[in-house]
């Protein structure tokens, strides 16, 4: 499958379908390759340009796609489109189905104690039979990181999802993904409090018109309207700028994804709550 990417925002993105990209990944299972998946949104988009760790830890993925609905719209108004909006949630959906149908094993990391228990309930029914060769909730303190990776490679697992933030899951595999022996690894963000049904998800009719965010700023209207409020404007004028003067590549030694460097950050808490 010959590989298409589009600069935008100074990131290559790959234009993939959702069923390519699945496609990757039976290949990543079937060869014990590994495959990182990076997913990128506007608020990704934003905090990059001033969070050297994301920005970098996102370059070293080996897929690239476009979590946004509105980073479709953009890529489509600069002249280098995407064609479609492959989501983290959707992704890790078909995952699911996928470990199920071809008696994969899955790895999970992520989420506070009692939503995690309660996402593994879910998935237990949904997919009966699944195993789940590991899980750890995503709230421990980062000396026991090394551990946690060690664990993960001793499960076997053929799957990773972890269920954190930008950019601790990012750093997270940024820092160990090389070492867990995992085939597919995958920063599902907020997803495990969907799964658990502690976040409700919007119907598909706001998902295909691009207003999830919207959707989720009527759940939560005083936590998220100054955030969204920031960082929709702040998208729109990047977005303005990269139409005015298109953004260089960033780079980080070679312009290219990369083998994880292991970055850490000394003294980070890594902890998981709805706000991918």
């Amino acid at each position: 499958m010959q590989r298409q990417r589009q600069l935008l925002f100074g990131m290559y993105m790959d234009a993939m379908c959702m069923d390519d990209v699945i496609e990757r990944c039976r290949t990543a299972l079937a060869t014990r390759r590994p495959i990182l998946l990076g997913v990128l949104n506007a608020a990704k988009v934003v905090e990059l340009h001033r969070d050297a760790l994301l920005r970098e830890s996102l370059m070293e993925c080996d897929l690239l796609l476009a979590d946004g609905q509105s980073i479709v719209w953009a890529s489509k108004l600069l002249g280098r489109p995407l064609p479609e909006r492959v989501a983290g949630i959707d992704i890790f959906t078909r995952l699911l189905f996928l470990a199920h149908r071809d008696d994969r094993s899955i790895a999970l990391l992520g989420a506070k104690p009692d939503v995690l228990a309660e996402m593994q309930r879910v998935i237990a029914q949904r997919f009966p039979g699944l195993r789940i060769a590991y899980s750890h909730h995503g709230y421990y303190e980062a000396a026991e990181a090394g551990q946690i990776a060690a664990d993960i490679r001793e499960s076997g697992a053929d799957m990773l999802f972890l269920g954190m933030t930008s950019p601790k899951k990012e750093i997270f595999l940024g820092s160990y993904g090389s070492s867990l022996d995992v085939p597919v690894l995958h920063g599902v963000g907020g997803s495990f409090d969907i799964m658990a049904g502690l976040t409700k998800r919007a119907p598909i009719a706001w998902q295909r018109a691009g207003m999830e965010w919207a959707y989720r700023l009527l759940q939560e209207p005083r936590r998220l309207w100054w955030r969204y409020l920031k960082t929709n404007t702040s998208f729109l004028q990047l977005t303005i700028r990269e139409m005015l003067h298109p953004a260089r590549a960033f780079r980080v030694g070679a312009n290219r994804n990369v083998a994880p460097t292991r970055v850490r950050i000394p003294g980070t808490q890594l902890r998981s709550i709805a706000d991918d």
